[in-house]
């Protein structure tokens, strides 16, 4: 590689790292009006299409699948013999990827984006050196985005060997699927890992160092996704804080800090990230970080240097893909002098989320304990999907619908969802949290009968 720099180059944007809030960032800059540059060393679309959203929930619908086959004679069909072609999988889960890929990256092909394949990094507040194959190229630009995501977090006291002790990006699609997985990590992403290997048909272990599976959702939601897991078989580990992790002779054991050991074929781990902003020069931008490595931003997703932006994972956020998403195209509008009334900065209170698992879970807003917790009086309604005609069509009467309001002025103040298409669902929740709708809004909406949907209309009546 010719290390002779390249003549500077000005412009009006640079963007380090090519997921959801960097490619937003460069779309709609370059929509704007503005020359943009892109600097990623994988794939557009970043670790969203590389090792997080795309690939696991690829996999997350092959077990749906399964589940479904298995399931299927409570429809009057007879048992579909169905099994797990680990080549095929891996296919599509490829063919997915650089689908997605390629359209991201032809659409901002076509709104004149330059896109250099390479590591990047700041080298002054204005000065982005890129190291391609072709050689270095320094930019100078009037504005940067820092949109380099994160990485899975490893606790000091364990190695992962991308054999029997892993991450979640050495964890899909596995080259054989774990006869027994002993899974790190009750969050979101441990859930979702538990759900798809359980489905896959591993035996799993998942250790949960509070006393309920996603410690910071509603309990109601937590135990109704505790009860699906427990009737798959999946052994529950609570009040337990993995210490030890070693293999043991064709396996591994997790040793717990109170006493007990988790024996199993594979163990996982599930305990969060640590932001890529290591290695970007940002020191040498004068750009501040916190004691997690994140950057620092404000409600425009600025850094400290005015002119220096962060999306993403990076900005220590929502980790959600569409809040990336929603914070490039943020950023990009305020670069470009359009932060006025009727374009808002993010209120992250108000970001539906999703959990991919069966049943599905999806949330938006004021959730209920955290009402109760604050002393705000609010009104709680909760319908059963059971209620619904589309429920027992489906075969799937369970899970239920449940919507927070204001007493008094009937707002939508927020809202938990369980059971079948959960994420889609809240969109409804989402929209009238967003735009101060109240109860009797959904209730005079016409919906389709027989849809899910429906208890969500009697969940507001």
């Amino acid at each position: 590689m010719s290390t002779a720099p390249r003549a500077d180059r000005h412009v009006r944007l640079v963007v380090l790292g090519g997921g959801p809030g960097g490619h937003s960032a460069a779309s709609t800059a370059a929509r704007l009006g503005a020359e943009v540059v892109l600097v990623e060393r994988d794939l557009i679309g970043g670790a969203a299409h590389l090792w997080d959203c795309i690939p696991s929930k690829t996999m997350i619908a092959t077990g749906g699948a399964l589940n479904f086959a298995r399931r299927i004679t409570g429809m009057g069909l007879e048992h579909l013999d169905a099994h797990l072609d680990r080549a095929a999988q891996r296919q599509r889960v490829d063919s997915i990827e650089h689908r997605l890929n390629a359209r991201v990256e032809q659409l901002l092909a076509s709104q004149g984006v330059r896109m250099l394949r390479g590591g990047g990094r700041l080298k002054g507040p204005h000065e982005v050196v890129a190291e391609t194959a072709t050689g270095i190229e320094e930019l100078e630009a009037d504005a940067i985005v820092i949109a380099t995501g994160t990485r899975p977090r490893v606790p000091d006291w364990a190695t992962t060997d991308g054999d029997r002790i892993l991450t979640t990006r050495q964890a899909y699609p596995p080259p054989t699927v774990p006869e027994h997985l002993v899974v790190i990590g009750s969050g979101v992403t441990g859930v979702e890992f538990v759900h798809m290997f359980s489905s896959l048909g591993s035996k799993v272990t998942l250790i949960v160092s509070r006393q309920q599976v996603l410690p910071y959702k509603d309990p109601e939601v937590a135990a109704a996704l505790e009860d699906s897991l427990l009737r798959r078989g999946v052994r529950l580990l609570k009040g337990a804080r993995a210490e030890m992790v070693e293999r043991s002779g064709d396996g591994v054991a997790v040793a717990c800090d109170d006493g007990r050991t988790a024996l199993g074929s594979h163990a996982l781990f599930c305990i969060g990230s640590i932001p890529n902003s290591d290695g970007l020069g940002l020191e040498a931008a004068g750009v501040e970080v916190d004691r997690g490595g994140y950057v620092v931003v404000n409600h425009h997703c600025q850094s400290n240097v005015a002119h220096i932006y962060a999306a993403g994972d990076v900005s220590g956020k929502l980790p959600l893909s569409s809040v990336a998403s929603m914070q490039g195209r943020k950023v990009a509008e305020h670069l470009m002098g359009l932060h006025t009334r009727e374009h808002h900065h993010i209120d992250y209170d108000k970001a539906a989320s999703a959990i991919f698992t069966e049943p599905e879970i999806a949330d938006v807003g004021l959730a209920e304990a955290e009402a109760f917790s604050s002393g705000r009086k609010i009104r709680v309604t909760k319908v059963p999907y059971a209620s619904t005609a589309k429920a027992l069509i489906n075969d799937d009467p369970g899970g239920f619908v449940k919507i927070v309001s204001d007493p008094i002025t009937g707002v939508v103040l927020g809202g938990s969802i369980v059971g079948r298409h959960a994420a889609e669902l809240i969109s409804v929740i989402a929209v009238a949290v967003t735009a101060h709708l109240k109860v009797s809004d959904i209730v005079e909406s016409c919906l389709v009968h027989p849809t899910l949907s429906e208890a969500l209309a009697d969940a507001a009546e």
